[in-house]
């Protein structure tokens, strides 16, 4: 299998090699291979019961492997808890998004991280320097940090989660469709935001059931199906055509695994 990487990066920010996971007598996970690269998107594609929510939870350090290994910035991971892959960079928005709607933009990206001056008061001030110093690095549009979630639109409220991911620390964003339910204004206000992060350096696994979207924001391409990768791709050299065969199971995978993993 060759494995092509981008032009100028020595190795992924974050590997999983051979992931295997079973809950009781099914198998969700079988083998599964994953290269991710700094300043790359990356979909994961396949249909419901594919594997993909099963792989990102493991990523996230939710799930535990009962095999394979995890790789982020050429350290090897057995297993990952939460909180090392936070430590390590690895954020994930999960569709719900985790806002709190009664509190504002401020409060949301610090939430449960709030900066304190004299030992115990919030120091709000801060908390609103740094909120709009991200906002603009981000090129995120929202008229005040000080309104209300509530008041927030559908991609904005998206655009606010990442905002909140990366001021975590975080450089390997995992997004679960991330415009689903989106019209399409607030769809391409965060395809905007995705191609911010890619040309900042931050590696996005882009996770979408809508293919015209995976192609045109995507580098690359993992298709799983049944649990297998059974199919990487550069954008450039396949089609949506061809990806659905493999999500269907019409084409073979030993034909399709082509490009980098």
């Amino acid at each position: 299998m060759a494995v092509l990487t981008p032009g100028n990066v020595a190795r992924p920010i974050l590997c999983a090699r051979n992931l295997w996971k079973s809950f009781g007598h099914i198998v969700a996970l079988r083998g599964v291979n994953l290269d991710v690269f700094e300043g790359e998107v990356v979909a994961l594609v396949g249909d419901n019961g594919a594997g993909k929510s099963t792989l990102i939870k493991i990523l996230s350090g939710v799930y535990k492997p009962d095999k394979g290994e995890i790789y982020i910035a050429g350290r090897l991971f057995k297993r990952l808890t939460p909180a090392q892959a936070l430590k390590n960079g690895i954020t994930t928005v999960y569709q719900d998004l985790a806002l709190v709607d009664c509190r504002d933009i401020c409060s949301n990206v610090f939430l449960g991280r709030e900066p304190t001056r004299a030992g115990f008061l919030i120091d709000k001030k801060k908390m609103e320097t740094e909120t709009a110093s991200l906002l603009k690095r981000l090129k995120i549009n929202i008229p005040s940090i000080n309104v209300l979630v509530s008041s927030l639109s559908g991609g904005q409220r998206q655009a606010l989660a990442i905002a909140r991911a990366i001021h975590k620390g975080g450089r390997v964003m995992i997004l679960d469709e991330p415009t689903a339910a989106m019209g399409l204004q607030e769809t391409k206000q965060v395809l905007v935001l995705i191609n911010t992060l890619r040309e900042q350096g931050y590696a996005v696994i882009l996770i979408s059931h809508n293919l015209q979207q995976v192609f045109s924001i995507a580098d690359r391409i993992c298709v799983l199906r049944h649990g297998e990768s059974v199919g990487h791709f550069i954008v450039r050299d396949t089609s949506p055509d061809e990806v659905v065969k493999l999500m269907t199971g019409t084409q073979d995978k030993s034909q399709t695994i082509r490009s980098g993993m």
